[in-house]
Formats: C-alpha cells, structure tokens, sequence
C-alpha cells in the first residue's frame, strides 16, 4: 500500500469518527440553541471534569509562588483566568525551554479527549496502528509568545482535522516547561494535562464549541 493510500484509508477511518461524535453532538442541541447556551453547555462539562476527578484548582500567584510547578498529587492544575486554561505539569522535563528567538522541532505524543462526550477523539499513543504517527511541531518563541505548525507528512492532527494549526492551548504550555531528548537515563519528557476550552482547540471543537481534554509529551527534536 502507498503513502498516499494510507493515508487516504486513515482519513476514511477518521472522518467516520468524526462523524459519530458530530452526530452525538448535534442530537444533544436544540435547533435554537444560541452560542452563549453552548458556552454554558462548554462550562458544565469542565465543571463537571473538575468536580468528577476532584481536580484542585490553583491561582496564577499560586502558581508562581510554586516556581511555576504543580502538586500531581494534589491533582493540582493551575487556571489561566484571561483564557480558560487548566494545565497541570505532569513533568517538568530536562532539558531546558525554547529561549526567545529560538525555533526547534517538538517531538509530541498526546491523547484528546472530548469533555462534552467524554470520547477519546484522536491519541498516538493508544492505538498501535496510529503510534507511527509522531507529530512534530515546528514552533517558535517570538519574545515569550510562541507560533508554529504542524508537520504535515508525519501529523495526526492534520489527517484528523484537515489542518496544520497548532491549538493554541498547546502553545500556552511551552513556557513552562523544559524541551530536552533522552540522554541519560534519568532523563524525562515534559508532560502536560490540559483542560482547552473551545477557542483555544482545534478547528472543529472552535467550531463546535466543545473543550479538550489533552495529555500531551514533548521532546526536542533534531
């Protein structure tokens, strides 16, 4: 089988899922229902998350008090009050951040979930059919504000929703972390939990007005 068949067959496979969690969705709303009735809807599947997994949610100052760490076993996740964000450093990582200035290739395993179905909607790390698939990023730290994209040949994102754009919520983790690779053995990958509202997700929970659930890895690539 070619590249391009397999990949052809990993969109079929993909648009299909979709589709399913698309029709969940909309069997959910009524015909009239406004943008603010989704948000409220977006905010009660957070509140939920939280409250289900009895998520500690902690204050920017707290944050930063903590040398801009948090307590996994506290299950603390930090909120970003101007976005909407929760993240949690599940791993700090070695290694160091992407200084200013500084382009480099991030190396990414991830899993997202959907809140409002409570579905796994795409993961290269569950499936080994779909662990080939490595997504690179190609960002960049533009004074503390990073921009990039997605590798298109390698990316899973992009055969599941057609687009090279990384989600700003992933962007907004980079800060805070170190990118480093596997040197010594005590070496590790930075890992994140995000909890990404709509406007800071890929193109169809925007469109859809859903949040993320993400664990997502990086590593630095060459």
């Amino acid at each position: 089988m070619t590249i391009k068949q397999d990949q052809s067959k990993s969109r079929g496979l993909l648009y299909l899922l979709f589709l399913i969690v698309c029709a969940t969705a909309i069997t959910s709303c009524s015909d009239d229902e406004t943008y603010a009735d989704q948000v409220k809807r977006e905010r009660s599947a957070i509140n939920a998350y939280i409250a289900d997994s009895s998520v500690n949610v902690i204050s920017e100052e707290q944050f930063r008090s903590q040398n801009y760490t948090t307590d996994v076993s506290k299950n603390q996740f930090v909120l970003f009050e101007s976005s909407g964000l929760y993240m949690q450093i599940v791993r700090k990582g070695s290694g160091k951040p992407i200084a200013s200035g500084e382009s480099a290739r991030i190396l990414c395993r991830y899993t997202e979930r959907n809140l409002m179905t409570d579905s796994i909607q795409a993961s290269n790390t569950i499936s080994p059919y779909y662990y080939r698939y490595l997504e690179v990023m190609s960002v960049t730290n533009n004074s503390g504000t990073f921009s990039g994209s997605f590798e298109q040949n390698t990316s899973l994102m992009y055969l599941f929703y057609n687009s090279t754009a990384i989600p700003s919520g992933w962007l907004a983790a980079l800060p805070y972390v170190n990118i480093g690779r596997y040197v010594n053995d005590d070496d590790e990958m930075a890992k994140v939990r995000l909890i990404v509202p709509h406007d800071l997700g890929q193109q169809y929970a925007t469109s859809g007005v859903y949040p993320c659930l993400y664990d997502i890895t990086f590593e630095r690539g060459n």
